[in-house]
């Protein structure tokens, strides 16, 4: 089963305990065969939507700078319970805030 888990933007600037937390847990993550892929993303983005024929492109999807999504890991495990915990400790690590898990179908 893999997983999608996005993780929004902090007002919480890291510090470097949070970036060798973070290293070390990506680490084993890494070494288990679980992450498959991980990285930031930047925070305006584009909104690309369609209606009748008509394409339409705005700057960034989101209403608040607050509500873009900052970061992803995309993860490969046995259960849904198995993505839950990784997600739960990836938030004791980074602290208050908010992520999204959604679970990735095809090949």
């Amino acid at each position: 089963m893999r997983y999608l888990m996005t993780t929004k933007a902090s007002d919480t600037a890291p510090d470097q305990a949070l970036f060798a937390e973070m290293a070390k847990f990506v680490e084993e993550l890494s070494a288990a065969g679980v992450l498959l892929a991980t990285g930031g993303l930047e925070p305006g983005g584009l909104l690309v939507s369609s209606q009748g024929g008509e394409i339409t492109v705005t700057d960034g999807p989101f209403a608040e700078a607050k509500e873009a999504v900052a970061g992803f890991a995309l993860i490969e495990v046995r259960s849904k319970e198995e993505a839950l915990e990784l997600a739960r400790r990836f938030r004791r690590i980074v602290g208050d805030g908010e992520s999204v898990m959604q679970q990735v179908f095809g090949p």
